[in-house]
């Protein structure tokens, strides 16, 4: 008998065979862990007797431990994804996981900045020529935080039209963002200062290594203190590009794309958050 514990071994090695990203594998790693210790806890070690009852039980304790409702969604979606994995392998033939539901919560708005406020943000980060220039990109390309960090030195095309390109990745569509007077300036001033490193990722600390996520992500949380603005995160910059665009009357279709939406859907969700009409057909895209 495979018990659930080498299950999920299996479903760790799958995931790594699959170049799921190391945060991903990380995060359904700790989710499953948690429910094979939980199951383990009660003498349920083997996959194939395992009921809906059982995995909805567990799911009710963690609202008992006051795990918030989208947390115990995440947790859902990763038990969903595991049992998935042990009916394909032929480790159970019925999979309990799948009339699991999902509990019921409220997505929050998404955060978006004022005029006042991103430009309270730059003078914040001005002297900080690294910073500046992250903060530059994603208000003027609309990326997203990973996608920033593993952008090389290559990526940046300074010619007639400057351009940002974003390599294919897990979560990251494959496009070419073109790059305003702002952003490439930035970019520039950076690169003047930047490590002296045979290290090709744009963005480096001061030992040449690259920077990391939680580095940028804390780096900014600080600048938006000292800035004044309050309830404000990384991925936020990101909404307020679309949000802006949009509101500016850039077209629909262009920001999908740009912004690496994988449905135009994605992006018209936002259309609910803007005040005034979009301009149908215009395609230029106006610097922030």
């Amino acid at each position: 008998m495979i018990t659930l514990r080498d299950a999920h071994q299996q479903f760790i090695g799958h995931l790594k065979g699959k170049n799921r990203a190391s945060a991903t594998i990380l995060a359904y790693g700790k989710d499953i862990e948690q429910l094979v210790s939980a199951l383990d806890a009660e003498n349920k070690q083997d996959p194939t007797q395992l009921t809906t009852e059982d995995l909805q039980s567990f799911m009710n304790k963690l609202a008992k431990e006051n795990y918030t409702s989208k947390s115990i969604s995440r947790k859902t979606n990763s038990t969903k994804t595991f049992f998935k994995f042990l009916k394909t392998s032929g480790i159970i033939n019925d999979d309990p996981a799948r009339a699991l539901e999902h509990p019921k919560f409220e997505n929050k708005p998404p955060r978006i900045l004022s005029e006042l406020e991103y430009r309270a943000l730059r003078d914040a980060a001005r002297s900080d020529l690294r910073i500046f220039a992250i903060i530059e990109l994603f208000l003027q390309t609309g990326i997203r935080i990973g996608e920033l960090a593993k952008l090389a030195v290559e990526d940046v095309t300074d010619s007639t039209n400057p351009s940002l390109h974003i390599k294919p990745a897990e979560g990251a569509v494959e496009r070419t963002i073109p790059l305003n007077k702002p952003a490439i300036e930035a970019v520039k001033r950076y690169l003047e200062v930047r490590s002296s490193t045979p290290n090709k990722a744009l963005f480096v600390t001061k030992t040449g290594k690259p920077l990391l996520i939680r580095n940028i992500r804390t780096a900014i949380d600080r600048y938006f203190r000292l800035a004044g603005i309050k309830g404000a995160k990384v991925n936020d910059l990101r909404h307020t590009w679309i949000a802006h665009h949009l509101q500016a009357g850039t077209s629909l279709l262009l920001i999908s794309k740009l912004a690496g939406h994988k449905r135009v859907s994605t992006t018209e969700r936002y259309l609910q958050y803007i005040q005034g009409k979009s301009t149908e057909g215009k395609v230029t895209l106006e610097e922030l």
